[in-house]
């Protein structure tokens, strides 16, 4: 069985995750408001609460969105390396790499390090061909072929 070569990737462009985020909490502020006007004639208290506690979580996730970090992203015919953009080459985290969503030209990948915790389930990464055209093709290859080398067997015959 033969492995993927090593490949490196620096993951710089998140435009496709940021606009789907502002959509996601536009959408969700246009809800959270034509059902607030509804309640509020029935429960004032619970649709203030509950309306306070959405627009929360609808900030978090916007400002998750927006505040993504480049990272490199590396295979190394064995394992895949995760770290911030300036340890090109020397990426701290060991891990497994799965396709959580594959779009054609946006994916959404699940890093999980080899010493990840129970509270720590991994790491997500949005990854958009814009801006990554040049290397595009190889992770896709990599990402779906990637499998650690195994040791040599002896032929069945």
């Amino acid at each position: 069985m033969h492995a993927s070569p090593p490949f490196q990737m620096t993951v710089s462009r998140f435009g496709v995750w940021r606009v789907a985020a502002s959509l996601l909490v536009s959408a969700t502020a246009v809800v959270v408001g034509v059902w607030t006007g509804h309640s509020l004639a029935f429960a004032t208290a619970w649709a203030g609460a509950t309306m306070v506690v959405l627009v929360l979580l609808s900030i978090a996730v916007l400002t998750h969105a927006w505040r993504q970090h480049p990272v490199s992203l590396r295979w190394d015919t064995q394992r895949w390396h995760l770290g911030a953009a300036a340890t090109v080459g020397l990426e701290p985290q060991a891990g497994r790499l799965a396709v959580s969503m594959d779009l054609g030209g946006w994916m959404l990948l699940h890093f999980v390090p080899d010493d990840a915790t129970v509270l720590q389930r991994g790491t997500w990464l949005p990854v958009q061909r814009r801006g990554h055209e040049t290397s595009w093709h190889a992770l896709r290859c990599t990402v779906y072929c990637a499998r650690p080398v195994s040791l040599p067997t002896v032929a069945p015959f």
